[in-house]
């Protein structure tokens, strides 16, 4: 296995050696959980494989979730039974092997008012949920039925008028860009070449076929053309005008954009010590604990703004609010409300083209042939994502190279992973050796598993790194230093958004820890004082205009704010 470090220089490497003269087997165009997930389950099976990402990794979708690895306990009630034993066989993957540092088992209270009847139909379908997940590892405890004294000793913030008794039950949580990043640093550790900043920008095609495309770096603004026997497209809500660079004639996905919308709020502003999982008027509405924070959404709205930074508006807030405080006892106001943040679904429309063209994998994700050397995935959602990655290699590789060359990635751990449960055992003695204490340990074995060792190396080379940071004490100095020699961190929002996270957990998007984390970044990308300052303005001009977007009474003007702090330079 090569290094699993994604560094600007490895960018750098990456682009030079997709464009030399052998060419590549397989081009991915999008890194989020899907393309990312595509390139490990490729480059497994001995294909030389590149993945390109024209923003950061997991910037679009893959870093707006709910954070959920779930089966999808609604679909039970649609019985598709089906849907559900797929996810929650993903669901036991992650739990057990494939990133048991990063999923969490997350149990979730689900407040009951009708004492019989939902009761009744409602322990049904967490029993045959509970059954299903059962048959796929990834062991969670199973229902548990409280009567109202005993919801409200769980969860003491529901008013006591919205339930009679609740059920308890188990899903996951994860850091969703994380996990990206983490797939990512995997397919590179097993060979795959991999580029984030880097825009398709046309598809090389002769004789009607895709032979490969050119890229634009964005770091350097230039072109490179990359040959590829066969490129996946795989990016997202961008599935269609990816797809028309292939030409008139192409053929493919029809994909619309839906927005999710989520508030973050502090720890202390809910008392209760599960989730909550809440049936709606229009759909569900999920209240997820994190170590110092709630993550509260979700809204399910149309969205035809620009899609690189989809945003959060007025009406968005009001309606989570309003939805979170139907059941709560502590009244949660905008002046509670620590971040928000939108993403963008890609909602998966009748097909295009002829239908043997195609093969409709299922309901949830479906991979599509758009011109010769060039197919598409979409749909699908970030629990299924390996399956997702299997189902387009073998769609790209057709049906005789698939049985030669199956997916393995079922038996795949990501980087954190191998070795976790012995350094976890090993984790007191390199504390005490450290001063660290238990809560910084829980945390960091939390976000790096393994790597917990390479994140007390570089304590110990220079102790500097080993001072939380001033503004934000939960993280570490290391950790800000490991995204940009680890992880590929390229500016300073890549940082703030997707390493440390601080603009989602932190008021102002975590503009207090700005400078700290710029003094640590700037030596280890070379910048000089000039770079550093226009990072920084750059970065408080999108969260400032964030903030201005959330009091927006519509889509339009919350888009329009974004975008011009976006095309600001």
């Amino acid at each position: 296995m090569k290094e699993s470090t994604l560094t600007a220089q490895s960018r750098s490497r990456a682009l030079e050696e997709m464009a030399d003269d052998g060419g590549l087997d397989l081009l991915v165009v999008g890194g989020g959980v899907t393309g990312a997930g595509i390139a490990l389950d490729a480059v497994t099976r001995g294909l030389r494989t590149g993945l390109v990402e024209m923003q950061d990794w997991a910037a679009g979708t893959s870093s707006r979730s709910s954070r959920l690895v779930h089966g999808g306990l609604r679909y039970l009630y649609q019985l598709d039974l089906h849907l559900v034993s797929e996810a929650l066989a993903e669901r036991g993957l992650l739990l057990d092997t494939i990133a048991p540092h990063l999923v969490h088992a997350q149990p979730f209270l689900w407040p009951l008012r009708v004492p019989l009847i939902e009761r009744g139909y409602s322990a049904l379908g967490v029993g045959l949920y509970d059954l299903i997940a059962r048959f796929h590892g990834g062991r969670v405890p199973i229902q548990r039925h409280y009567d109202k004294a005993g919801a409200l000793g769980i969860f003491p913030d529901i008013r006591p008028g919205r339930l009679s008794g609740a059920i308890r039950f188990y899903d996951a949580r994860v850091d969703d860009a994380r996990l990206v990043v983490d797939l990512v640093r995997t397919a590179v550790s097993y060979g795959a070449l991999a580029a984030s900043r880097t825009r398709v920008v046309d598809f090389v095609r002769r004789r009607g076929a895709v032979t490969g495309a050119v890229l634009h770096d964005l770091e350097a603004d230039r072109e490179i053309t990359v040959r590829a026997r066969h490129v996946i497209n795989a990016t997202g809500v961008w599935t269609e005008q990816t797809e028309g660079l292939a030409g008139p004639r192409a053929q493919g996905l029809k994909v619309l954009a839906s927005k999710g919308v989520h508030i973050v709020v502090p720890k202390e502003r809910i008392r209760g010590r599960t989730g909550l999982f809440l049936r709606t008027s229009t759909s569900v509405l999920f209240i997820i604990p994190w170590p110092d924070h709630w993550v509260i959404g979700t809204t399910d709205t149309a969205w035809s703004e620009q899609r690189e930074a989809p945003v959060a508006t007025a009406a968005d807030i009001d309606y989570i609010l309003d939805q979170a405080n139907a059941v709560l006892r502590s009244r949660l106001t905008r002046d509670d409300i620590l971040a928000s943040y939108a993403g963008l679904r890609p909602l998966l429309q009748p097909l295009r083209g002829t239908p043997g063209e195609s093969a409709s994998v299922s309901r949830e994700h479906t991979v599509a042939r758009v011109a010769p050397g060039l197919s598409a995935i979409a749909g699908g959602k970030l629990t299924t994502y390996r399956r997702m990655a299997q189902d387009a290699v073998d769609f790209a590789l057709g049906a005789e190279r698939t049985r030669a060359q199956p997916s393995i990635t079922e038996r795949v751990p990501l980087v954190g992973a191998v070795g976790y449960e012995a350094t976890r055992a090993q984790a007191g003695p390199i504390a005490r050796r450290i001063g660290w204490d238990r809560h910084r340990v829980e945390h960091l074995l939390s976000r790096y598993g393994a790597e917990l060792t390479t994140i007390a190396d570089l304590v110990r080379a220079d102790p500097d790194l080993g001072r939380p940071l001033a503004a934000a004490p939960a993280y570490l100095r290391a950790e800000v230093a490991f995204a940009v020699t680890h992880e590929g961190a390229l500016h300073l929002a890549d940082v703030l958004r997707r390493r440390v996270r601080l603009a989602y957990e932190m008021p102002e998007g975590g503009c207090a820890a700005l400078d700290e984390i710029g003094d640590i970044v700037a030596p280890l990308l070379g910048w000089d004082a000039a770079t550093l300052d226009r990072e920084k303005q750059r970065y408080r001009r999108e969260v400032e205009a964030q903030r201005a977007a959330s009091e927006a009474p519509d889509d339009a003007t919350a888009s329009a704010l974004m975008a011009a702090a976006l095309a600001e330079v």
